[in-house]
């Protein structure tokens, strides 16, 4: 039993005998003093060797954390913002300390570098100076928006100066008379009771410079902040300045005012906005006394026109060149100048209602020195037809210098014959449709190619067109060319005549007509769109390169929205000779000279 007897949890003496090989065992008191100095030893060991060596371990840490960091600056107690650590330094590995050595990166996969990728830089769209201008015309609430003209203040040599020395414009003519009245001239009396009541003046078929600009001071958009402008107007009396000189003067005399004006332009801010091609001008004459090719003291007229800086401008005459794109024309002005729609309406249906007796009639005198006018054979034609009115205006002819006489003939005519003046142009035709007299033209220079902004470009509805060949040769009888017009058509054509007065006459400068447009309206509204498509195309960077400028006339022919030209059948009508445009032997600066002379007779 006592074999079976349960081991002591505690170790007996005898046992502690057998473990230590039967010595004797130490003392309770022994083992436990042991145990405690132990205690202390590890106690001493961590505070003294292993404490002090992690603090030298965090200390290096800390060390090699900052080891690329500039020395700090002073602290500012001032500036307690903490600055930020170079950038370079961000993108950094945490650095490695005593107890974590750096991890080994010599066996890891090579990362291929990308090569940097081409930024494209789209380009800004460029901005210009006039789009503020252009912008004006989305705006639904101006009614000017898009129809703003800056108007030039001039100094008074260019215009108002040669108004007061009114006696030196024409050595025949004394013009001081005709620029009164805000140019319209002298009223008419109506004795004879074929004019109506008012509006009718003894105008000068040269005054519509002074007309014109007296007209734009009633212009309803006139604005003076250039930046919102359609367009600029140069108030310069061009005409009125070539006339003074013409006879007489050497070329330097006759291209001063012109310089003159182009250097004072080109020193205004508004010119550098488009190099003036939104400038424009007019000069109440023929295109060939601005268009001096050479400085030929023999030469006729001045070369504005000729001018680098004034072919970007736009200049409206009475007649245009077919062969230059810097000139239009503009009808010249006839002896009405109403004030009021109620003057124009009443006058159209006067006109509606004459009985015409005449089936054609011509005023006129004939040109035996120029052997291409064809006005002997009208004259010979009218002399021996029953139903032509003839007003033959030779010299000491009264009645061709007489509006009533003129104007009469014109309202109991059907037709009125208009053949070349002493240029492509005369006045006659303006007068003839006014009388509601239906023209008919012998060259397409007369009308056609001329005044594209005011009169219909399908000729056929307000005109008959007789080549100048056909009665040279004798192949046409004009009587019966007429005749054969059925009279439905006849009364369709004269109604279109009559609907065009308000766009061929010039309303009285002093008042403004309510609803209508004329002449000067559809000019100002041809420019305004002329320069405003301009300004879209440089935007848009679209450019006729296949423009050819000889053939300017073709190009006023097309209809909106084309731009290709051709052949055309007026095409021998305006083939120009090698030395056209301007030289002392062309047939236009003959022209030119001629229309002097027809200014001394006092008719076109």
């Amino acid at each position: 039993m006592s074999a079976m007897r349960r081991r002591p949890v505690l170790p007996t003496h005898q046992d502690d005998m057998e473990k230590v090989g039967g010595k004797p065992p130490q003392s309770r008191l022994c083992f436990l003093a042991t145990l405690c100095a132990m205690f202390w030893v590890l106690i001493f060991y961590f505070h003294f060797f292993v404490g002090s060596s992690g603090a030298e371990t965090a200390a290096a840490g800390q060390s090699i954390a900052h080891a690329d960091l500039p020395l700090p600056e002073p602290e500012r107690v001032s500036d307690p913002v903490v600055p930020l650590p170079p950038p370079d330094l961000v993108s950094k590995p945490p650095p490695a300390t005593v107890s974590e050595p750096p991890p080994d990166t010599t066996n890891l996969p090579k990362v291929e570098e990308e090569e940097p990728t081409a930024v494209v830089h789209q380009e800004a769209p460029r901005e210009y100076a006039f789009q503020r201008a252009l912008k004006t015309a989305e705006n639904k609430s101006d009614s000017c928006g898009g129809r703003y003209i800056y108007v030039h203040e001039l100094p008074p040599r260019f215009n108002d100066d040669m108004l007061r020395e009114c006696k030196r414009l024409s050595i025949w003519t004394d013009m001081c008379k005709f620029v009164s009245n805000d140019g319209l001239g002298p009223p008419l009396g109506n004795e004879e009771g074929v004019f109506s009541n008012t509006g009718w003046y003894a105008t000068n078929q040269f005054a519509v410079d002074v007309i014109f600009s007296n007209r734009m001071k009633q212009y309803e958009c006139l604005t003076n902040d250039s930046s919102i402008a359609a367009a600029v107007f140069v108030p310069f009396y061009a005409g009125f300045d070539v006339a003074r000189y013409l006879w007489g003067y050497n070329i330097s005399m006759r291209d001063a005012a012109s310089l003159d004006l182009i250097d004072w332009l080109r020193k205004r801010p508004e010119w550098d906005v488009m190099g003036g091609h939104d400038h424009f001008l007019v000069g109440g004459r023929i295109a060939w006394d601005f268009r001096r090719l050479t400085d030929e003291e023999s030469d006729w007229g001045n070369k504005l026109l000729f001018l680098p800086a004034a072919k970007n401008m736009s200049m409206l005459v009475v007649e245009s060149s077919p062969w230059n794109a810097n000139d239009f024309a503009i009808p010249y002005p006839t002896y009405f100048h109403p004030a009021k729609d109620a003057d124009v309406l009443l006058w159209q249906d006067r006109m509606r209602s004459l009985e015409r007796p005449w089936l054609f009639s011509f005023a006129g005198a004939p040109r035996p020195d120029d052997p291409k006018s064809i006005r002997g054979q009208l004259i010979d034609q009218c002399r021996t037809s029953s139903v032509c009115k003839l007003l033959k205006c030779d010299l000491g002819e009264s009645k061709c210098h007489s509006p009533s006489a003129i104007m009469n003939m014109f309202q109991n005519s059907l037709f009125c014959l208009q053949p070349q003046g002493d240029s492509y142009t005369r006045r006659s035709a303006f007068d003839s449709m006014l009388a509601g007299c239906i023209p008919v033209f012998f060259h397409p220079g007369s009308a056609y190619v001329q005044y594209t902004w005011h009169l219909p470009k399908n000729y056929t509805r307000y005109s008959v067109f007789i080549p100048e060949d056909d009665i040279r040769k004798g192949h046409v009888s004009i009587e019966g060319r007429l005749k054969s017009i059925h009279p439905d058509v006849v009364k369709k054509m004269r109604e279109e005549v009559i609907s065009l007065i308000p766009r061929v006459i010039y309303a009285d400068p002093r008042s403004k007509l309510e609803t209508l447009k004329d002449a000067f309206d559809v000019s100002v509204e041809a420019i305004i769109n002329k320069v405003t498509q301009l300004r879209r195309d440089i935007i848009e960077d679209r450019e006729d390169k296949d423009f050819v400028e000889e053939n300017s006339w073709k190009y006023d022919l097309l209809e909106e929205g084309q731009r290709t030209i051709g052949p055309h059948e007026w095409d021998p009508f305006f083939s120009k000779p090698k030395d056209k445009g301007g030289d002392s032997t062309n047939p236009s600066t003959k022209a030119a000279q001629n229309s002097w002379k027809s200014e001394q007779r006092g008719q076109n």
